[in-house]
């Protein structure tokens, strides 16, 4: 059985779609190599896997499935396929990313030397369990929020920005800048430092980064009505009110987008998604969902 991640969902313009290639365009070989190779020498040291040395002999082959525990999302095919590779497994995928899971549901069938099996079983169930649990929880803020778009943040774990955001698009989520070069974000702290005026540092934006979206943090209406006066792409509504977000939408109207942010919880986030703004950024996303129950069975 093959299932195909959900259609791609409209974003924000001058973005690509959510599952577009370009989105998932950083989950690259080499750094994925270079990732799996580190996980599996955390495991294998310097002597390798002792107990599986002392247990199983050297020659004996084994088939094995890795099954979901729970209902959720799949996600980390890519990353799932080095490990493979690395320890030299052949797998035979049952699903793609995106995929709806059950408990019971066959994820991959994985073949080869019943050394390497066991070798690769934890880095392999490592990735795949937490890249699960960002789309499974992407996917439960998504169906809360609709029609309004659910951002990730930068808050990832260091070095796997990449594949937890493709896991969030996995979810059906729309990633958010990738990093402090893909989009202008003037927030609080830029201009506290040198008492520069928001409008001035639009406008230098504009000049210096022509090609990128320009979005201005504010924290209360009169902050949104200078942004969108200004003519900003984004306009980031940090903290506010129910209330407030809802008047923002009217303040605006329509000369900016609006992203709410800050303690999205789900309920939080439907409720803001109520208002009528365009975009939900959820932090919780990569730095609290849990880890979706996934297990290795041999089967022969």
């Amino acid at each position: 059985m093959t299932t195909t991640t959900p259609p791609a969902r409209s974003a924000p313009d001058g973005e690509p779609p959510t599952g577009s290639p370009q989105h998932a365009a950083g989950v690259r070989g080499p750094s994925l190599a270079a990732l799996v190779a580190l996980a599996l020498s955390e495991d294998l040291g310097d002597r390798g896997d002792v107990t599986t040395r002392i247990t199983v002999p050297r020659e004996l082959t084994a088939r094995a499935s890795v099954v979901s525990r729970a209902s959720g999302v799949f996600a980390g095919r890519a990353i799932a396929d080095e490990v493979l590779r690395q320890c030299g497994l052949d797998g035979r995928w049952h699903l793609d990313d995106g995929a709806a899971v059950a408990p019971g549901s066959a994820v991959v069938t994985i073949a080869g030397p019943a050394w390497n099996v066991l070798t690769a079983e934890r880095t392999l169930l490592n990735f795949t369990c937490r890249l699960s649990g960002i789309a499974t929880l992407t996917r439960r803020f998504v169906e809360a929020c609709a029609p309004a778009l659910v951002l990730d943040t930068r808050k990832t774990t260091p070095a796997h920005r990449e594949l937890e955001k493709a896991a969030v698009v996995a979810g059906g989520g729309t990633n958010h800048r990738h990093g402090l070069f893909d989009r202008v974000l003037v927030k609080d702290n830029h201009l506290a430092l040198t008492g520069m005026s928001m409008t001035a540092a639009v406008d230098r934006a504009r000049s210096e980064y022509p090609d990128l979206l320009i979005e201005v943090e504010a924290d209360d209406l009169d902050g949104v009505r200078a942004a969108a006066e200004a003519g900003v792409d984004w306009i980031l509504l940090d903290n506010m009110s129910t209330a407030d977000l809802r008047e923002a939408v009217a303040v605006a109207a329509g000369r900016s987008r609006l992203e709410a942010s800050g303690g999205m919880t789900l309920d939080r986030a439907a409720e803001a998604a109520r208002t009528g703004v365009d975009a939900i950024s959820v932090g919780a996303l990569t730095h609290s969902a849990p880890s979706l129950d996934l297990g290795l069975d041999i089967t022969e």
